[in-house]
């Protein structure tokens, strides 16, 4: 069933509803640049550590798709509603559409493939056919767990509703910088750089592991994306709450883990064994001295 949709996805033309808010907040993010201030600037750093960090990467990533850690249920609905603030659709939308390209990543199936091209990688697959908006029947065979729970399927339906609220209270408080750069600014740099990890990170970058797909680890993805870029080590331990492993591989969204480890609220946190890294580093030092012998 779900190779089929996404198999036609692209068949189906262009989503425009979906299309119509992208070229929206485009020209909302082109505007911004023409209307910047200070304040305004501070905020939209402040809320893309909000919504790209604790909502996407902490939440609807490593916490709601993976389950690489529990936290209590008031933790993990505050980071959902971090989540929402990106823009990035409904949580359980999202995890569906994660949990599929992990299933059938770089085959038929995989929503986002950049064998499908580069464009379609990034930002094509978005603006056609579902758009990430599943039936029912898809979202309880990948999300049967959120599925059972009353508020992420009220969320998943309004997800937008935080974002809306919050940018007319800050246009009210500030006028129109204050509703560019936090909101639509934000939110276009936000998606793109999700996006990237879509793309670049399935394009350029060094493997550490030997996965069956063309999933890498690209630092300079990972520093936009608190930490997503280090795909490869993901691909190859899904289900690990850390994804940089090394001291220089920059993990933003594990130190927040950590530091809600630390407070009390992290716990059956899930890691890379030191003997798997062992053996993917020693393999990776035989395929070397293969290719150079």
């Amino acid at each position: 069933m779900q190779n089929e949709v996404i198999l036609t996805q692209r068949k189906t033309g262009i989503n425009w509803t979906t299309t119509s808010f992208m070229v929206i907040f485009h020209i909302g993010a082109i505007a911004a640049l023409f209307n910047f201030s200070g304040r305004a600037f501070l905020l939209t750093f402040l809320l893309w550590i909000v919504s790209g960090g604790l909502g996407i990467g902490m939440g609807f990533h490593r916490l709601l798709t993976h389950r690489g850690y529990k936290v209590p249920k008031a933790v993990e609905y505050f980071l959902t509603l971090c989540g929402t603030l990106a823009l990035e659709g409904g949580q359980i939308d999202w995890v569906v559409t994660h949990r599929i390209h992990h299933a059938f990543t770089e085959k038929d199936g995989d929503p986002h493939t950049p064998r499908h091209g580069v464009w379609w990688s990034h930002m094509g697959w978005i603006l056609t056919g579902t758009a990430q908006q599943w039936n029912e029947k898809i979202m309880r065979k990948y999300a049967p767990d959120l599925m059972k729970d009353k508020f992420h399927l009220l969320i998943n339906r309004f997800y937008w509703i935080p974002l809306t609220v919050l940018g007319i209270s800050l246009f009210f408080i500030g006028g129109w910088p204050m509703l560019l750069w936090p909101i639509f600014f934000r939110v276009v740099f936000g998606l793109h750089m999700t996006w990237l990890v879509n793309s670049a990170t399935h394009l350029w970058g060094t493997r550490r592991f030997e996965t069956t797909d063309d999933s890498t680890n690209l630092w300079w993805v990972a520093l936009v994306t608190f930490g997503e870029g280090w795909h490869n080590n993901h691909h190859a331990h899904p289900v690990a709450a850390r994804h940089g492993i090394k001291w220089y591989e920059v993990d933003f969204n594990w130190y927040g883990i950590t530091l809600l480890k630390w407070l009390g609220l992290a716990t059956a946190i899930k890691t890379i064994s030191q003997t798997d890294i062992e053996e993917a580093e020693a393999s990776k030092l035989n395929r070397t001295l293969a290719k150079a012998a």
